[in-house]
């Protein structure tokens, strides 16, 4: 069983954002703090968002707002939120680019292996994505859910009947691919993307045999 995740994986995602958050930076031109200041503010905010609203753009923008409040120390006027939602337009709009190699190695790969993927992330936007990437066909199943970590690996495992040992999890973030998924059993590849978001990063295990480093999607098929 071969499980893979989605965004930054299969398709580019989190430069988006990044745009996104570059653009507001030099919007803001707040007077005394730099960029990397601001932008550690805004990782703070959006960590303490995710925990309790989740992901998506919509969570995004809601992140962007707080932090224009916290650093002006006032409310955002109604002119201040439209300018963040203009901002985020590309966000919405964008269209799934897939990554280099994935619809070739796809179409091989499931010639050979049972193929899951899971995502995580806004049930609609996450929907919206999976039915425009044209790859569904490849896998037995497709899940959105709300948060990676060992308990739902091991529902996954229970929900689709497979060993964990035997299975593997590829993926771009180590916190939410990696280390969960060998938490709860399962071998995994770990496919480095220079575009992680700041919060999926994690150390990994350099000796830990089980995790299996590739440098772009299409090695996937040296090893499987």
């Amino acid at each position: 069983m071969l499980v893979f995740d989605a965004d930054d994986t299969l398709w580019e995602n989190n430069v988006l954002f990044e745009r996104v958050i570059d653009d507001f930076l030099g919007w803001l031109d707040h007077p005394t703090l730099d960029r990397a200041e601001i932008r550690a503010i805004l990782d703070d905010i959006e960590r303490a968002n995710a925990a309790v609203h989740g992901y998506g753009s919509r969570v995004f923008l809601r992140s962007l707002g707080e932090c224009l409040e916290k650093l002006r120390e006032r409310p955002a006027t109604a002119r201040e939120r439209r300018e963040i939602d203009d901002l985020a337009v590309a966000l919405v709009e964008h269209r799934v680019e897939l990554m280099p190699g994935v619809a070739d190695t796809l179409d091989l790969l499931a010639t050979r292996h049972r193929l899951l993927l899971l995502t995580k992330g806004d049930r609609e936007e996450q929907q919206r994505k999976l039915d425009a990437c044209g790859l569904l066909h490849h896998f037995r199943a497709a899940h959105i859910v709300m948060e990676k970590n060992a308990d739902t690996y091991r529902w996954l495992a229970r929900e689709h009947a497979f060993d964990p040992e035997v299975a593997w999890m590829i993926g771009n973030s180590p916190k939410s691919d990696i280390l969960p998924a060998r938490a709860a059993g399962m071998n995994a590849v770990f496919i480095p993307n220079d575009n992680t978001w700041v919060l999926e990063h994690e150390e990994l295990d350099p000796t830990d045999p089980q995790v299996l480093r590739i440098s772009a999607f299409p090695d996937l098929l040296h090893h499987f």
